[in-house]
């Protein structure tokens, strides 16, 4: 989503998550890759376990994971009986903006809460190594921690959880169309980024870059050999002219 600039997650292809893997995998060497099972790529369970290898086999992902609770436990079996280690994810799922009305905290309530811990435990159940808990009141997200025996990983869900994570972009301020409550930018790298790239165009049109210190030169005889049978090279073109100001008369 954020990396292909797109409004939500639904338009991501399996294809793509595959070509985004490989990519992440090439510079990986201890952290653990887990791929995101895209909108649709998990309708069955023979669906998520094809599309699941697919991600690890093509991919190189280490992981998958998939959004839902109790209705994706089928899916998740058929993902551990294929052999793949498989994440669940539960509170808000981004795939399910359009369903969940919005943007919003999801397990508010005790019965919502509740609703929640069974997801996870059915996860849990089903295979899962960790479960994700995402925009979860924190007393909600440290009660279901406490209450599985296998990892969780938090993102806009308090502290209580096993582990955190946030988005790559977010963290470095470099997403401006979506600022979400539970982020927080630890840099604002956007702003350096677009004066680095206007120097950069500033100095191509005035010439000043590459400079010769940028740039490959000729030994002096193959220079000559060559301005022998082609003649001198043409001078650089010049930069363009500043437009003038015209000053209103007094």
């Amino acid at each position: 989503m954020v990396v292909l600039g797109q409004d939500d997650t639904t338009e991501v292809t399996v294809s793509q998550m595959v070509h985004h893997c490989q990519a992440a995998a090439r510079g990986t060497r201890r952290a653990l890759l887990v791929a995101d099972l895209p909108f649709g790529a998990y309708l069955t369970p023979q669906a998520a376990a094809s599309n699941g290898v697919r991600l690890v086999k093509e991919g190189r992902a280490d992981a998958v994971k998939l959004e839902g609770g109790v209705r994706a436990a089928e899916q998740v079996r058929a993902m551990v009986d294929a052999g793949l280690a498989v994440m669940g994810h539960v509170g808000f799922t981004p795939q399910s903006v359009a369903q969940l009305g919005g943007y919003r905290v999801q397990g508010r309530s005790a019965a919502e809460a509740r609703s929640l811990l069974e997801d996870a435990e059915a996860l849990q159940e089903a295979g899962c190594f960790a479960v994700v808990l995402e925009m979860v009141p924190a007393p909600v997200a440290a009660l279901i921690t406490s209450k599985l025996r296998v990892p969780t990983i938090g993102i806009g869900a308090g502290g209580g959880t096993s582990g955190q994570v946030q988005v790559f972009h977010d963290v470095l301020g470099l997403y401006d169309k979506l600022s979400p409550r539970f982020s927080h930018q630890f840099a604002r790298l956007e702003g350096p980024m677009r004066a680095a790239l206007g120097r950069y165009c500033a100095a191509v049109k005035r010439r000043s870059f590459p400079a010769r210190r940028h740039s490959f030169g000729m030994s002096d005889a193959e220079t000559r050999l060559l301005e022998a049978e082609f003649g001198p090279p043409p001078p650089p073109p010049a930069p363009p002219a500043r437009a003038s100001r015209a000053r209103a008369p007094n």
